[in-house]
């Protein structure tokens, strides 16, 4: 008898955790054009899961940057750049007005096709 199982991460699932934080976030502040996590948070967002707020942090925001809105310019990016700073314990996300106008308007979050990446 041979079990298989993997140790590897659903990097998915934390991103689609990850695009729902941050659309709450975007409903709590209208007026924010970026926004910025404290990396603790993020831990917590993650239930404690502490490789998925550090190691695999850079990974899940690789797939959570491919998520998009549809806007009037055709769909957009939610997320533009990101930057993590260890330093500072923060995460800075830089979003694109255009989507934000269209998620603020109620359009739909458009999540990447996970059979396309590897």
């Amino acid at each position: 008898m041979s079990l298989d199982f993997t140790h590897k991460p659903d990097y998915f699932l934390s991103a689609q955790l990850f695009i729902r934080h941050l659309e709450t976030y975007v409903e709590k502040h209208p007026e924010a054009d970026n926004a910025i996590f404290d990396l603790r948070d993020i831990y917590e967002l993650f239930r404690q899961d502490l490789a998925s707020a550090t190691t695999n942090l850079d990974g899940i925001l690789n797939i959570a940057d491919e998520y998009k809105v549809d806007t009037l310019e055709g769909d957009q990016k939610i997320i533009q750049s990101y930057q993590i700073n260890a330093k500072n314990n923060t995460l800075l996300l830089e979003l694109n007005a255009h989507a934000l106008t269209s998620l603020r308007a109620g359009k739909s979050i458009i999540a990447p096709d996970a059979n396309l990446h590897e």
